[in-house]
């Protein structure tokens, strides 16, 4: 991991006085929390900066999380998921260098990221040096399994989706900074700890790397590949999983019903993936309370497996067979609190309702363009 690599390579900076953007799921490969292994490395850190779902990244989806002080370490921590999604200059005016070492999960409307880009934005303008300690991206990085479309920044910009990348983009968050230092900071003083042994072309089971959930809501591997796909649900009136044990591996809603909807799914013959039908009563989120009938979901085949096809081919089964019902959603987050436009903004284009119920919704090509500037800032 970038963690290990920036330890056992840069004592002679430790007295320079470190910011570090983290959580608590930053781990070394010897599974310490980043944020200790540096200080019992010698680092000096003043200042922990936290995103969304907090630095215990137990916060729930949407919620506002407070400025505190770190159990573990004693530091500070300021949100970047509250009052501000990046870094006042108070908050940086003692600080020399920030580090920034946060997992990800490979999808454009994971937030993570877009903290990552105001963190950026600010390092530049204030012309502190940041350093990103890089980590795989679960999904893998395979160029040819990037899905689209690209975000319209003019129409759909947003916190789940600031710049135009693809929705699945197969980058690690380094890769990612390096394009938008190229493209949009020149000026930033960016530094990329790079991975070691990350083999891009190798999906997460077949290397053989443990994922560690994320989130509250990406609790292991399967939800992390299912999430490009089903994690479009929050902008319908369809039941994502929240409320159950497996969010994003599941959907229903009180109307649906489950045994003909999985017949219609499996007759879909999508690679990769297979379902059955399932009830459940969701505690929390849309039908709480309610019994809700729909289809649980099981990745058969990672390789071949493509979650944003996925994902709006089931939005267009939906809405055939139940079109009264099917409707577009408000989803509130302290980053949109009017809820407005969540499909929108998940899928990066105006219109995306419409779209997908007229068949108009451009599935995978993301077009030669995108493809070209990431292979520009590859690094493994």
């Amino acid at each position: 991991m970038g963690i290990d690599r920036f330890i056992a390579g840069y004592e002679q900076q430790q007295d320079y006085r470190w910011g570090l953007v983290t959580n608590e799921v930053a781990l070394t490969s010897t599974g310490k929390r980043s944020r200790k292994a540096l200080l019992d490395a010698g680092f000096n850190l003043i200042r922990l900066f936290s995103p969304e779902h907090g630095l215990g990244a137990t916060g729930a989806d949407g919620e506002r999380q407070q400025d505190g002080i770190d159990s573990q370490t004693g530091l500070p921590v300021i949100s970047l998921y509250g009052d501000k999604m990046a870094p006042d200059v108070e908050d940086l005016v003692d600080i020399d260098v920030v580090l920034f070492d946060i997992p990800d999960v490979g999808c454009r409307y994971y937030t993570y990221l877009w903290t990552l880009s105001y963190v950026m934005e600010r390092c530049a303008s204030l012309k502190k040096p940041l350093y990103i300690l890089d980590r795989p991206n679960p999904l893998g990085g395979d160029p040819g399994k990037v899905e689209g479309p690209m975000l319209d920044e003019n129409h759909c910009s947003s916190f789940i989706g600031r710049w135009s990348i693809p929705l699945r983009h197969s980058c690690t968050l380094g890769e990612l900074a390096r394009y938008f230092a190229a493209t949009r900071l020149p000026e930033l003083d960016l530094h990329v700890i790079p991975l070691r042994y990350w083999n891009r072309m190798a999906g997460t089971t077949e290397a053989g790397w443990i994922f560690t959930p994320t989130s509250p809501a990406i609790r292991d591997l399967e939800t992390a590949l299912l999430y490009p796909g089903t994690g479009l649900l929050e902008g319908i009136f369809i039941n994502e999983g929240r409320g159950t044990a497996r969010p994003f591996t599941c959907c229903g809603a009180p109307w649906i019903n489950g045994e003909m909807l999985a017949n219609a799914f499996t007759a879909l013959n999508l690679p990769g993936v297979a379902c059955k039908p399932v009830s459940y009563i969701p505690d929390s989120s849309i039908y709480q309370g309610e019994s809700c009938q729909g289809l649980q979901f099981h990745v058969t085949n990672e390789a071949h497996f493509h979650p944003v096809s996925m994902g709006i081919q089931l939005i267009q089964l939906l809405m055939r067979l139940y079109p009264d019902q099917v409707m577009e959603r408000r989803y509130y987050t302290a980053a949109n609190p009017d809820g407005s436009r969540h499909l929108d903004k998940l899928l990066g284009i105006p219109g995306a309702f419409s779209k997908i119920s007229s068949d108009q919704f451009p599935l995978l090509d993301v077009g030669m363009d995108w493809k070209q500037l990431m292979a520009a800032h590859l690094l493994y």
